[in-house]
C-alpha cells in the first residue's frame, strides 16, 4: 500500500506562493463599504471597492431590508423550487426585467451561482462553447462543468472569433449548439466587449451570445442598464447575466432574456434549484438599489465624472493606466513584489487600493486595480493622486 500525507500539500503549496509573492493578505473592513472607511483598525479612502455607485449604505437600500425582515423574517426557509419563492423574489425579477428591456428575469444567489449553474444546461455533447480568453473565473468554471466542446478566440477580437465560427461550421458534422461566451466589462483590464460585432458575427452562424455584464450593470447605458443597452442590442443578446454584488451595493446575481430562457434556467440550473433563496433584506434591498438608479441619477453621473478625473491625472502623473474604458483603472505594475510594495506603501498613506498578482493576471501584468466610485470627492481623488504619486517615484514606477 502507498504511503501518502493526506494534508501535507496544503502548506508546501501555501509557501510556495508565499515565496513568490502570490498570497493574498486578507484585510478586515470594520463597518459599511464607503468611500471612507475603517481597514484594519486604519481609517482609509477606498480605491478597491466594486460598489461604483456608493450604494451599499444608501439609506433607501438599508431602509427596505429592515421593512423585510420585519413583514417577511430573516430567511426564506427553503430552496426557490419549493417553499422559498416569496413575493419579494418575484418583485425583484420583474423590476429586472423592466430595468433590462427585457422579456423576463431570474434571480440568482450570486454571480457566479447564475454562471456555474445555467452555462453547463445550455451546452452539453456535440455543442461549442466559444470564450474570450480572458473571461472571468465564474464562465470558465461554467464551461469546465459542461460537456461541451471549448474554443477560445483572442481578447476582444472579433476576427479571430469569426475564424473560430467558420472552422466550425466547415466541419462534416458542424456543432448542434454553439455558444458565444463574453465579460461584458472585463474585471482586471477594465475595457469593453465589443459587444456588437460579437452579435453580428455570432447571428450569421446562428449562435447564441451570452454576455457576463457583471462589472457593466450599473455603470454602462442608460442610467446603468448595461451593456447591453449601452450598444442598444436589447433582444439580440440571448442572455444577459448579471450582478448585485458591485454597482448595484448588494449581493445576488441575474439573467434576463426572453421568457423561454428563464423558464428553462429554473427549470435546470441546478444552483438555483439546490441552493436556499435569497433571504428577503436582500430581495427587498435589490429592488431598493433598482429604484434608486431610476430617480437619482446623480449617483451614475458622478461615478463618471470621478473615473473620467482620475484617470486623466494618474496617466498626466505617468502611470500606465493600459486600456481601461470604464471605472476599473489599472496602474500597471509588471513585478508581483512591486505591486504588493506599491499597495501597502499607499495603505501606510491612508488609500486602500489592492495589488492583483497571478494568477489573476499574467506573471509580468501585475497591477493595483482601482475602482473610482461615486462616493469620493474631488478631494478625496486629489488625495489619492498625492500618495500614488509619492509611492510611485519612491519605488521608480514613474
Amino acid at each position: 500500500m502507498a504511503k501518502r500525507n493526506a494534508t501535507e500539500f496544503l502548506k508546501t503549496e501555501y509557501d510556495a506562493l508565499v515565496a513568490q509573492s502570490l498570497d493574498w493578505r486578507i484585510k478586515k473592513l470594520e463597518g459599511p463599504s464607503e468611500a471612507h472607511a475603517v481597514v484594519d483598525g486604519k481609517k482609509v479612502l477606498m480605491l478597491c471597492s466594486n460598489n461604483y455607485l456608493n450604494l451599499s449604505n444608501h439609506p433607501r437600500l438599508k431602509e427596505a431590508a429592515i421593512k423585510a425582515i420585519q413583514t417577511h423574517g430573516a430567511g426564506s426557509g427553503s430552496v426557490r423550487a419549493i417553499a422559498g419563492t416569496m413575493n419579494l423574489h418575484l418583485q425583484l425579477e420583474k423590476k429586472i426585467a423592466s430595468f433590462k428591456h427585457a422579456e423576463a428575469a431570474l434571480y440568482y444567489q450570486t454571480g457566479f451561482a447564475a454562471n456555474a449553474g445555467l452555462i453547463p444546461q445550455l451546452v452539453g455533447e456535440g455543442d461549442v462553447v466559444i470564450s474570450d480568453e480572458l473571461n472571468h473565473g465564474s464562465i470558465i468554471d461554467g464551461v469546465r462543468l459542461s460537456k461541451a466542446e471549448r474554443a477560445i478566440y483572442k481578447h476582444c477580437d472579433v476576427g479571430d472569433l469569426e475564424r473560430v465560427l467558420k472552422e466550425l461550421d466547415a466541419r462534416p458534422t458542424p456543432p448542434r449548439r454553439i455558444i458565444v461566451i463574453t465579460d461584458g466589462v472585463f474585471s482586471m483590464d477594465g475595457d469593453i466587449a465589443p459587444l456588437k460585432d460579437i452579435v453580428n458575427a455570432a447571428e450569421v452562424h446562428g449562435a447564441m451570445v451570452y454576455v457576463d455584464d457583471a462589472h457593466g450593470d450599473g455603470v454602462l447605458g442608460e442610467g446603468g442598464r448595461g451593456i447591453v443597452n449601452h450598444f442598444h442590442l436589447e433582444g439580440k443578446v440571448h442572455v444577459e447575466m448579471g450582478t448585485f454584488s458591485k454597482a448595484f451595493g448588494v449581493v445576488g446575481g441575474s439573467i434576463a432574456g426572453s421568457k423561454d430562457l428563464v423558464a428553462f434556467a429554473l427549470n435546470k440550473s441546478r444552483t438555483w434549484l439546490l441552493s436556499g433563496s435569497a433571504p428577503p433584506a436582500t430581495a427587498a434591498a435589490c429592488i431598493a438599489a433598482l429604484e434608486v438608479l431610476e430617480t437619482e441619477p446623480q449617483h451614475f453621473k458622478k461615478l463618471w465624472d470621478n473615473t473620467n478625473y482620475f484617470k486623466k491625472e494618474l496617466q498626466a502623473l505617468g502611470f500606465d493606466t493600459g486600456v481601461s474604458q470604464t471605472p476599473i483603472t489599472p496602474v500597471m505594475v509588471g513585478e508581483s513584489g512591486k505591486a504588493k510594495s506599491l499597495s501597502e506603501k499607499l495603505f501606510e498613506q491612508g488609500v486602500f487600493a489592492l495589488p492583483i498578482v497571478f494568477p489573476m493576471v499574467a506573471k509580468d501584468k501585475a497591477r493595483i486595480r482601482t475602482m473610482v466610485n461615486a462616493g469620493l470627492s474631488r478631494e478625496d481623488l486629489n488625495f489619492a493622486l498625492n500618495a500614488f504619486e509619492k509611492a510611485g517615484k519612491e519605488l521608480s514606477i514613474i
